[in-house]
């Protein structure tokens, strides 16, 4: 049963993490490439992002909740690997609720202030300044999540590559 609450814990976050690394590294830059306005990949992107932090916070909820299983079951001496990942899983769907239900709603009613187009707005108008500030706070708080996620992907490889012990 250990290997397979592991496995349904590592399924949860390879899924969460390679989300975010898709969602950094090709579709965003992707969607502002090809497609013909700003407007038309930002509303793809954050579209994008929404669906994401949902898909985020099922498998953060998922690992939360196999990893709690997993503590209770481990023996005492191997319980602090499980407490690690705990928290820094905890940590990515804190984060990810704070950009889904503060960040993005707050950087939509910008874009709604801006007539549906934040590109259109001259640089200072006041709702691009408060766009641009929130867009880069959500650049940094997902960094943040995926350099997390990747923190847990390596502690659990530690495991399976067996440089821990291994006696849970």
């Amino acid at each position: 049963m250990n290997q397979a609450l592991r496995l349904g814990q590592l399924i949860a976050m390879v899924i969460w993490v390679g989300g975010l690394i898709f969602f950094a590294f090709v579709l965003a830059p992707t969607a502002f490439s090809v497609l013909p306005t700003v407007s038309l990949a930002g509303s793809i992107v954050g579209a994008a992002l929404r669906e994401l932090h949902v898909l985020g916070l099922i498998c953060g909820a998922l690992f939360l909740a196999v990893t709690g299983v997993m503590f209770s079951q481990a023996p005492m001496k191997v319980r602090g690997r499980y407490e690690m990942e705990f928290l820094l899983a905890g940590v990515m769907v804190l984060a990810t609720a704070y950009l889904q239900w503060n960040v993005l709603p707050a950087m939509e009613v910008d874009r709604g202030r801006a007539n549906g187009d934040i590109s259109s707005v001259s640089v200072d108008h006041p709702a691009r300044v408060h766009f641009d500030r929130l867009h880069k706070r959500s650049e940094r708080v997902e960094g943040f999540v995926l350099l997390c996620g990747l923190g847990v992907v390596f502690l659990m490889s530690r495991e399976l590559g067996g440089t821990e012990n291994k006696a849970a």
